[in-house]
C-alpha cells in the first residue's frame, strides 16, 4: 500500500512538474501581463498571468518551439531543448515596429479602409473557418474592491470574512474553472466542466464558465448589456473612422496590419481602439478595444478593456482565438472596483459538422467531483500560474474556511445570530438552523417579519401588517411551509389574520391550504401600492385603493406533468362583504372630499357595490414552458438561460358555482402571453397581449368582474409591469363581465436614435415609444400613446424615465406625464 502511495505521489508529481515555464519582461525588465504562449504548430497554448509569468505544459522531455505573442511586441519564436522537466525559460520581447508604406489612392483616403472593406467582404468565410470546434477552456477571474465603507446610509456592509482588510481594500472573489468545449456558429455550446474552485467557498461552483464569452467580432453586434456594433459589421463604416498605424510580419510570414478603430459618434454602442487584420486573408490577428461605461449603459462602469489574440496553424490554415483577456475599473458612492478575467483556449479540434444529437438544452455540466479537486490537480493543470495576490488569497480564505466550517465555531455563531433581542419585536426576527452533519442536511427557519411602515387608506386608517412563517427542507425530505398574517386597521379597529400551509413533495407536486380573513383590492392584482396611495391620499385627497372584506378556505394543487406544462389547480369557498370609508383624515387640508369606497359610485356614501354573499370557485390554469436552455448543477439542480426568447404564455379556466344565489355562478377563460426579443443595435422590442371571456355571468358580482391595471396616479410603480398595465386608465371605468382584448407594445431604442442627433446625444437618454389598447363590447375601444426617455440621470445615478401619454376614447382625449424608476 505504501509502494502504490509512493507510485502515486511520483507521477502525481512529474505531471505537475511538466512543464516549461518562466517569466516575459520587456527591454527594461518589466513583466508583460497576458501574453500568449504556444507550441509551434499546435493548438497547445497558455497565456502568461498579470506580472509575465507563465507555464506551459508538454507530455515529455524533448525539443520544442515556443511562440511568444504579445499586442504591441514583436512575435518571438525560441527553440527550446527540455532534457528535463520542468524547464526554465525566461523571455525578453522587444517593441514592435510598424512599417508605414507609401500608399497611392486616388482620393487620398486612409489604406485603412481598404483593409477594413477586405475583413468584412471575407468575415463571414474567416468566422465559419473556426466556428465549429472543440477545445479545452480555462478561466480566472478576480474582483478587487478599494475604499469600501463599514456602512452605506446607515446599514452595515456585508462582506465575506477576510475579504476587505481595514482600509477597506480586498479581493471579494477569486475563482478558476476547467473545462471542455463543443461549440457551433452561432450559439450551439455544449460545456462539461471538470474543475471549478472558489477562494473560500464551501461549494466552489464558480460562474466562470464559457458561457457568454464568446465575443465574436466577425458578427454585426457584440452583446454585452446592450449590443455593440462590432468594427466589422456591415454599417460599421456608419460608426467608425479607421487610421492605418503600420504594419508588421509575423513568425509565418504573415503580414499583420494594425488599425485604429475610432468611434464618429461618442455616445453611441461602439469600441475605440485597435484591430489587427491579417493581408490576404483579412483574419483578425488580435483587439486590444476599451468599452466605456455609459455607452453599454452601464453608468458604474468606467472602463472595460477587452483584448483577443488568435493564433494560426498552418496544418489547418485557421486563425484561432486562443486568449481572452478582460481588465475593468468602475465605482460609485466613492467605492472603486477592478477585476480581471483570462480566458485561455487550447488543444482544438475542429469539425466539419456535428451530429444533431451533440447540442441540447443542457448548455452547462459539472463533474460530479468538479469542486472536490485538491491544490495538486491545480498545480497540474492550471495553464496560467497564480500570482501572489491571489495565492495569498487562496491560503488566507481557505483557513478561515476551516476555521468557519468547525462543529463547535458554527453552533456557536448560530446561538449569536439565533438570540432574541428586545427590538426584534419591532424589527423582525430571523431564526435558521442547518444540520450539515446528517443525511438529509434538513434545513429550520423560523421568521418574524416585525412591524411594517405603518400605511393609510380610508378604510381602515392607519393601518400595520406583520407575518410569522416556519419553512422546513433537506436534501432528500420534502418541502413544508406555513405562515400567518396579521393585518390591523387603527380606525376600522379590526384586526385580521390568514394564514397559509404548503407542503412540497419531489416529483409529485405541492399542496397548499389558505385560509382566514382579509381585506383585498377589487383588482386582484393590486395596481395600487400601500405606499402609493398613502401619498395620494394623505396630501392630494385621492383614495384611489378601494378594499372588500374577504373571508375564505382555498385548497390548491400545483405540478409539472410535463417539461413543457406548469399547472395549477384551485378551489376555494369564500364570503366577500363590501366596506366603508372610516375616515377622512389627511394631512394637507383642501375643499376636496375623499370618493367613497364604492368604484362604481364614488360619491355615493351609503350604497354598496356588492351585496355580501358567499360562493365557490374553482380553477385550473398554467404556463407554457417553451424548451430552454439551462446549466445542470450535481444535485439536479437547473437555471434556465434564454427563457426571454420566447413568449410567455399562460392560460385560466375558472368556474364559480355552489353560490347562495344563482346569478353569482359564472364560467371564465382568458389568455395571457408576452414576449420581449432584441432588434440588435437598434433597441428592444416588449409585446403583451390578454384576452378573455366571461360566460352566464351578467348578475356576477363585481368582486369577480375583470379589472385592468389602470393608473391615475402619473406614477408607475412596477417598471416590469408596462406589457401588463395602461398608463392612465381610471382603475374601475373599464371593468366588464363580458370578453375583453388588451394589447401592449413598447420599443426602447436604446439610444439607437438619440445618439446620433447632435448635443442631445450628450444626455445619453432612451427614446422609448409605445402604444396600449383596451377592447370591450360594453364601451367604446380605449387607446394609449406614449413617448418618453429612459436612462435619465446624472453621471452614475441614472434611473428617472419620464413618459408624455396621449389617450383616446370616444373621441375624447386626455394628455398627462408619467414618472417612473426605471430604464
Amino acid at each position: 500500500m505504501k509502494k502504490l502511495f509512493f507510485l502515486i505521489f511520483m507521477l502525481a508529481g512529474i505531471a505537475m512538474n511538466a512543464q516549461i515555464k518562466g517569466k516575459i519582461t520587456d527591454k527594461a525588465g518589466q513583466g508583460l501581463p497576458f501574453v500568449a504562449v504556444a507550441i509551434e504548430n499546435t493548438y497547445n497554448n497558455t497565456t502568461a498571468n498579470e506580472n509575465g509569468g507563465y507555464e506551459i505544459g508538454v507530455k515529455q522531455p524533448g525539443k520544442y518551439t515556443l511562440v511568444f505573442q504579445s499586442i504591441g511586441y514583436k512575435t518571438k519564436k525560441i527553440p527550446v531543448n527540455a532534457i528535463t522537466l520542468p524547464h526554465t525559460l525566461d523571455v525578453v520581447l522587444e517593441d514592435e515596429n510598424y512599417e508605414l508604406k507609401e500608399v497611392v489612392v486616388s482620393n487620398s483616403e486612409d489604406p485603412a479602409y481598404a483593409i477594413i472593406r477586405q475583413a468584412i467582404a471575407n468575415k463571414k468565410i474567416n468566422s465559419e473557418k473556426a466556428g465549429r470546434f472543440e477545445a479545452d477552456f480555462y478561466s480566472k477571474g478576480i474582483f478587487r474592491v478599494a475604499n469600501l465603507p463599514k456602512r452605506i446610509m446607515g446599514m452595515k456592509v456585508e462582506t465575506p470574512e477576510g475579504s476587505v482588510d481595514s482600509t477597506g481594500k480586498g479581493v471579494m472573489y477569486l475563482s478558476e474553472t476547467v473545462s471542455h468545449l463543443t461549440f457551433e456558429q452561432p450559439d450551439n455550446l455544449k460545456e462539461r466542466i471538470i474543475a471549478s474552485k472558489v477562494s473560500g467557498s464551501d461549494n466552489g461552483f464558480s460562474y466562470n464558465t464559457a458561457l457568454g464569452t464568446f465575443y465574436n467580432f466577425y458578427n454585426d453586434n457584440v452583446e454585452f448589456e446592450i449590443n455593440m456594433v462590432s468594427p466589422l459589421a456591415k454599417g460599421a463604416l456608419g460608426y467608425y473612422r479607421y487610421k492605418f498605424e503600420g504594419s508588421f510580419f509575423d513568425e509565418n510570414g504573415n503580414e499583420i496590419n494594425k488599425i485604429k478603430i475610432i468611434p464618429r459618434r461618442d455616445k453611441e454602442p461602439v469600441f475605440e481602439g485597435y484591430i489587427y487584420i491579417v493581408s490576404q486573408s483579412w483574419a483578425i490577428y488580435a483587439l486590444d478595444v476599451d468599452i466605456k461605461g455609459y455607452r453599454v449603459q452601464v453608468p458604474p462602469l468606467q472602463t472595460l478593456n477587452l483584448q483577443q489574440n488568435f493564433s494560426y496553424n498552418p496544418s489547418t490554415g485557421i486563425w484561432a482565438k486562443n486568449s481572452q483577456t478582460f481588465d475593468f475599473k468602475a465605482g460609485m458612492f466613492g467605492i472603486n472596483f477592478s477585476g480581471k478575467f483570462t480566458h485561455v483556449y487550447s488543444n482544438y479540434i475542429f469539425h466539419n459538422h456535428f451530429d444533431k444529437k451533440t447540442f441540447g438544452r443542457e448548455v452547462v455540466s459539472y463533474d460530479k467531483d468538479a469542486n472536490k479537486k485538491d491544490s495538486l490537480y491545480w498545480n497540474t493543470v492550471r495553464p496560467v500560474p497564480l500570482t501572489e495576490e491571489e495565492t495569498r488569497d487562496y491560503v488566507k480564505k481557505d483557513s478561515i474556511k476551516t476555521v468557519r466550517n468547525d462543529p463547535a465555531r458554527l453552533d456557536s455563531i448560530a446561538r449569536v445570530r439565533n438570540k432574541y433581542h428586545f427590538f426584534d419585536f419591532i424589527t423582525g426576527y430571523d431564526y435558521y438552523k442547518t444540520d450539515k452533519d446528517t443525511a438529509v442536511g434538513k434545513t429550520v427557519r423560523f421568521k418574524y417579519d416585525g412591524l411594517a411602515i405603518p400605511m393609510y387608506n380610508t378604510v381602515q386608517g392607519w393601518n400595520t401588517h406583520t407575518k410569522l412563517s416556519y419553512s422546513r427542507w433537506g436534501k432528500k425530505t420534502s418541502y413544508f411551509y406555513a405562515d400567518a398574517s396579521f393585518d390591523y386597521g387603527l380606525a376600522e379597529d379590526r384586526l385580521r389574520v390568514e394564514g397559509t400551509i404548503g407542503k412540497g413533495f419531489k416529483k409529485v407536486g405541492t399542496f397548499t391550504i389558505s385560509g382566514g380573513n382579509a381585506i383585498k383590492q377589487f383588482n386582484p392584482n393590486e395596481p395600487i401600492t400601500p405606499l402609493i396611495n398613502t401619498i395620494s391620499s394623505l396630501v392630494f385627497k385621492d383614495n384611489y385603493m378601494k378594499l372588500y372584506d374577504k373571508t375564505y378556505l382555498g385548497l390548491s394543487y400545483s405540478r409539472s406533468p410535463f417539461s413543457w406544462l406548469s399547472l395549477t389547480g384551485y378551489i376555494e369557498y369564500s364570503r366577500r362583504k363590501a366596506l366603508y370609508n372610516n375616515t377622512d383624515y389627511v394631512l394637507i387640508k383642501n375643499d376636496d372630499i375623499y370618493t367613497s369606497n364604492n368604484p362604481l359610485e364614488p360619491y355615493n356614501f351609503t350604497s354598496a357595490p356588492f351585496a355580501t354573499h358567499y360562493v365557490t370557485k374553482a380553477s385550473i390554469g398554467g404556463s407554457i414552458i417553451w424548451p430552454y436552455k439551462y446549466i445542470s448543477y450535481p444535485g439536479g439542480g437547473r437555471m434556465p438561460l434564454d427563457r426571454e426568447k420566447y413568449p410567455k404564455v399562460s392560460f385560466l379556466y375558472q368556474k364559480a358555482f355552489a353560490a347562495n344565489d344563482d346569478k353569482y355562478k359564472y364560467d371564465f377563460v382568458s389568455l395571457t402571453s408576452t414576449y420581449n426579443t432584441s432588434l440588435g443595435n437598434k433597441g428592444d422590442l416588449g409585446l403583451g397581449l390578454n384576452a378573455g371571456k366571461f360566460f352566464g355571468a351578467d348578475g356576477i358580482s363585481f368582486v369577480d368582474y375583470k379589472h385592468f391595471n389602470g393608473n391615475q396616479t402619473h406614477v408607475v410603480a412596477d417598471d416590469e409591469q408596462r406589457l401588463k398595465a395602461f398608463n392612465m386608465l381610471p382603475y374601475y371605468t373599464q371593468s366588464t363581465n363580458n370578453a375583453y382584448l388588451e394589447f401592449h407594445s413598447e420599443l426602447n431604442t436604446k439610444g439607437f436614435i438619440m445618439n446620433k442627433i447632435p448635443l442631445l446625444n450628450v444626455l445619453q437618454w432612451n427614446l422609448i415609444v409605445g402604444y396600449h389598447s383596451l377592447i370591450t363590447p360594453d364601451r367604446a375601444p380605449y387607446h394609449e400613446f406614449t413617448a418618453g426617455f429612459g436612462n435619465i440621470g446624472i453621471g452614475s445615478f441614472r434611473g428617472l424615465r419620464v413618459d408624455y401619454v396621449h389617450s383616446v376614447q370616444s373621441n375624447v382625449s386626455t394628455n398627462g406625464v408619467m414618472f417612473s424608476l426605471g430604464m
